[in-house]
């Protein structure tokens, strides 16, 4: 059984029962049957589908969102604003992706060839809590379109959001199991990933989660996405509009508590305005209030479990252990949830193995850089590489920043942010391959090559 604990109160939910061994095959073999039917279909009927998905996800976009703050605390304002997103992706793809898909023919020494694109099969998606209904549906857009069918191995603390964008695709009118969210556990996922049902994988989570997953591809010869950790730099120059640094730097920390792959973990501030800076941003960190995520005018709720708080405080118990001075913040709240208070980290030894971990919580770490090349190197020095925001108005420094960081993605003079429209991804030890965009739609389908 799957007990959800609401973070905010400690109150356990209702529960999803664990699927048995004869459901858990009823369920795959459904996709298999989906599949037959759903491959041949006409763009113009997986679009259409899309569209009414869209707006069963605009319809019930509070009741959605209840889920999601009550399964991992994240507040009603953003939860809704997520929902509303996840219909925004499925209408992209309704309206876009169809050009994305369009054939591409090219003159070989003998003749004509033309590249088509199929669709692959049985697309398995295991996914996390943080964002459970956005996560799932940059996949589950994509992979409708692609005439793929899904299966989803929900995060255990989110089995509801799971079963509820099931029944919102359902009550779209797409077909019996064309997409269906799975009650297991994690053990499960490896002979899942082996069955010859499924033909690819798709995970977003911890580096732990994703190296089992790839392995596990591996062995079966199986194409995987992984979009794991990150450890975001979030680099201010002294040319860069400073207020403006400093008021997204702070919403770019506290997003869902501080629990999102893109948040930005480490503040490198050139030394010439470093001072300025780390007063203005810790003023503002202070005034950050965590509350009832029901309230609107809450900044930030509680983290997703006590299991999540306490690996958060025991991180920085070990940077603290290590050198680092925690100026402020950083503290779990009295009373009942899983509550913690915004912080502020400074002398961090940047060698340190806790220091080199992604920071899953409300507290920032900031560094001072001599220049631009020390600014780089910092943002460089971790084994991720998912996304960065660079905060300059010199056109060389950008140059420098968009060539030289390592990272699939970068935001200028902005707040990264996920979007339909555009790749997502990462390098190093923040997985591989990307969703969104055409890529995202490309990664789970055949390109076919026909000559003559």
């Amino acid at each position: 059984m799957f007990t959800s604990i609401n973070p905010a109160t400690g109150a356990a939910g209702a529960g999803i029962p664990e699927l048995t061994a004869a459901e858990l095959e009823g369920k795959v073999a459904r996709a298999a049957a989906a599949y037959t039917g759903w491959r041949t279909t006409s763009l113009a009927e997986r679009t259409a589908l899309l569209e009414r998905i869209a707006e069963q996800f605009e319809a019930n976009a509070r009741a959605l969102a209840e889920v999601a703050t009550r399964e991992m605390g994240k507040t009603l304002a953003s939860a809704i604003a997520e929902v509303q997103k996840c219909a925004a992706a499925f209408r992209h793809y309704a309206q876009e992706g169809p050009a994305m898909l369009a054939p591409a023919t090219f003159q070989t020494a003998s003749g004509t060839a033309t590249a088509r694109w199929h669709p692959l099969g049985r697309v398995l998606a295991v996914m996390p809590w943080n964002f459970p209904f956005w996560q799932v549906v940059r996949f589950a857009a994509p992979t409708i379109l692609a005439g793929n069918v899904g299966l989803l191995k929900h995060a255990s603390l989110t089995q509801g959001c799971g079963d509820a964008i099931e029944r919102m695709i359902v009550a779209a009118g797409a077909p019996a199991g064309l997409f269906q969210n799975l009650a297991i556990r994690s053990d499960k996922v490896d002979a899942l990933i082996a069955d010859p049902r499924i033909v690819a994988v798709t995970l977003t989570g911890s580096e732990g989660a994703g190296i089992k997953v790839a392995e596990a591809a591996g062995r079966n010869l199986k194409p995987v996405v992984l979009e794991l950790g990150g450890s975001d730099p979030f680099i201010v120059m002294p040319s860069a509009d400073l207020g403006a640094a400093v008021k997204q730097a702070v919403t770019a920390r506290v997003q869902n508590t501080g629990q999102s792959c893109i948040c930005a973990k480490r503040m490198i501030v050139h030394a010439d305005i470093y001072d300025v800076f780390l007063d203005r941003f810790s003023a503002a960190m202070r005034a950050v209030r965590a509350g009832d995520p029901m309230d609107a005018a809450t900044d930030m709720g509680p983290l997703s479990s006590e299991e999540q708080r306490r690996t958060t405080l025991d991180q920085l118990d070990a940077i603290q252990r290590a050198g680092g001075r925690l100026l402020f913040g950083g503290e779990a709240l009295p009373g009942k949830g899983a509550y913690m208070s915004a912080g502020v980290l400074v002398d961090v030894p940047i060698d340190h193995p806790a220091a080199q971990e992604e920071l899953f919580g409300p507290v920032a770490m900031v560094f001072r850089a001599a220049d631009i090349d020390a600014a780089i190197a910092l943002a460089n020095d971790v084994p991720f590489g998912l996304g960065s925001s660079v905060w300059t108005n010199d056109a060389d420094e950008r140059a420098r920043f968009e060539r030289d960081i390592e990272a699939g993605m970068i935001a200028v003079n902005a707040m990264l942010a996920s979007s339909p429209e555009a790749p997502f991804g990462g390098i190093k030890r923040s997985g591989h391959g990307r969703e969104l965009g055409p890529y995202g739609l490309h990664a789970f389908m055949n390109l076919k090559t026909v000559f003559g």
